[in-house]
């Protein structure tokens, strides 16, 4: 028997009415399980720093535990392709830099996501630049004579960087095109790492995340020579901006949390308040100005702007430096 048109209606209509209410229970009761935070970096690098920092006032403020996961390779798109494909429940969720977007877009030739339509913005958190330095062997305290240096002997000393495509690639090829100067590549598995090569010696200079350079700066094992962003840090007050000693480059890393595409706005709403929250903690406020970061909170959709400007910028950066991954 052929069902009335208005059974068939009041059947969908229930139907909508109970998974709107089943969402709006799930949302209400968000967060009810562990939840995951990946990153695309190894440890001790910058991503690796703040994400652990924001992680733990994530815990301590939503009542479960958020457990920070390494996925490192392949540029980042790893750890990207693994979000991407995460369910859109809020309990998966990336801490994210320019590599993992920006860059890993223009670099490689095919990537298995969407690197913007495979993914949900939820705030920015912060922006920290690079800090150039040097190997106490070098005998190079300052940029001019490390430039001078490399000049001296070109195509025969090395810079490291955190690996092939990396930020710390990009930018040290940009330092060569604007000094003028001649030096090799060598690829690391993070920046942790690679500032250890300049300790050690085995390369002449790096453009280290903050995290290691302050620490082993401070620690007299090798030199600060300058900072990526347009104005000092309290990090390292005594090192000035590359555009002080007279090379006109400005890098930032931007920092931010994401998740899968189709993430529910209310969760969505909920952890860009706890972002927010997070980052007025002074546990949070130490870790910035120790790694010589500033807070970036944001809505997604100031979050969305930005790495739209940021993906232009990096995609100038890749030709320049002439990356291509497969």
């Amino acid at each position: 028997m052929k069902k009335p048109l208005f059974y068939s209606i009041g059947i969908v209509a229930l139907s909508s009415i109970f998974l709107t209410s089943n969402a709006m229970a799930q949302t209400a009761n968000y967060p009810n399980k562990p939840i995951t935070l990946v990153i695309g970096f190894a440890p001790g690098g910058i991503s690796d720093v703040l994400s652990r920092a924001l992680a733990a006032r994530l815990t301590a403020q939503m009542g479960q535990s958020v457990i920070v996961e390494n996925k490192t390779g392949a540029g980042t798109t790893i750890a990207s392709a693994f979000v991407a494909n995460a369910a859109p429940d809020g309990y998966t969720l990336y801490f994210q830099d320019m590599t993992t977007h920006a860059i890993s877009a223009a670099t490689y030739k095919k990537l298995k996501y969407d690197s913007w339509n495979d993914f949900t913005m939820v705030s920015l958190v912060a922006s920290t630049p690079l800090m150039l330095v040097s190997s106490l062997s070098s005998g190079a305290k300052d940029v001019k004579s490390l430039v001078a240096l490399v000049k001296s002997k070109p195509d025969q000393m090395a810079y490291a960087s955190s690996g092939n495509g990396a930020i710390t690639h990009l930018v040290g090829e940009s330092f060569k095109q604007l000094t003028d100067t001649q030096a090799l590549h060598a690829p690391y598995k993070g920046s942790a790492p690679a500032t250890q090569a300049i300790i050690t010696g085995e390369v002449l200079y790096t453009f280290s995340t903050m995290p290691p350079a302050v620490t082993q700066t401070k620690g007299g094992r090798i030199y600060g020579l300058a900072v990526t962003s347009g104005k000092r840090v309290s990090a390292a007050p005594d090192v000035p901006t590359l555009k002080e000693v007279g090379v006109p480059l400005e890098v930032l890393l931007y920092s931010g949390l994401m998740g899968p595409k189709g993430m529910s706005p209310a969760i969505v709403e909920r952890l860009g308040a706890e972002v927010k929250r997070a980052l007025a903690s002074p546990e949070m406020k130490l870790t910035l100005a120790n790694a010589g970061a500033e807070d970036m909170h944001s809505t997604p959709a100031e979050f969305a702007a930005l790495m739209k400007v940021e993906a232009e910028k990096m995609a100038k950066a890749v030709q320049v430096a002439g990356v291509v991954q497969d």
